[in-house]
C-alpha cells in the first residue's frame, strides 16, 4: 500500500495530511469550480514531485493526503499550491464572480501532520467527511 520515493541515496516515504479553507470559511467549493480545482491541485502537485495520494474538496475546506519528498518541506508545498491555485481560480472564475480576490481566496492557516502508522484511518477519514457533514447538517436543521 505505501509506494516510496526514491532519490540519489535515500529511500523515503513521507506523507502528510493536509486541510486548508477558504477565506472566511466560505461555501464555495462546489459544482464547476470543485471540478476545476482537483485537476489544477494534481499539476500543482506534479510541479514540486510530489503526489496526491488521496483527497477530497468540501464545499467549506480541502482534505488531502500527500506524498512529498525530504527535499521540500509540507509547508513550502502547500503554500506554493494555495497561491498558485488561487491565482487560477481569480484568472477563470474573476470575471464572472467579484467575491474572488487573487491573493485572498484562501485562509492563511492550514493544518499539516505526518501521516503515520495510521495510514488507512486517515484515508477512510478524507473518504467519509462528506458523509459526516452532511449528518451534522440534518443535526442542525433541528436546533
Amino acid at each position: 500500500m505505501t509506494e516510496s520515493q526514491f532519490l540519489n541515496h535515500s529511500k523515503c516515504d513521507c506523507k502528510y495530511h493536509v486541510v486548508f479553507m477558504p477565506k472566511r470559511r466560505r461555501k464555495v467549493l462546489y459544482g464547476q469550480l470543485r471540478q476545476h480545482l482537483g485537476a489544477v491541485f494534481r499539476t500543482l502537485v506534479q510541479q514540486k514531485e510530489s503526489r496526491i495520494a488521496e483527497g477530497h474538496l468540501m464545499r467549506d475546506h480541502v482534505h488531502m493526503m500527500t506524498a512529498i519528498p525530504p527535499k521540500y518541506a509540507a509547508p513550502q508545498v502547500v503554500g506554493f499550491i494555495k497561491g498558485k491555485s488561487a491565482i487560477r481560480v481569480a484568472r477563470v472564475y474573476g470575471e464572472r464572480r467579484r467575491n474572488f480576490i487573487v491573493q485572498h481566496f484562501w485562509a492563511r492557516s492550514f493544518y499539516v501532520p505526518i501521516v503515520g502508522r495510521d495510514e488507512a484511518t486517515i484515508r477512510a477519514d478524507i473518504r467519509q467527511q462528506e458523509q459526516e457533514e452532511e449528518c451534522l447538517e440534518q443535526l442542525n436543521l433541528w436546533r
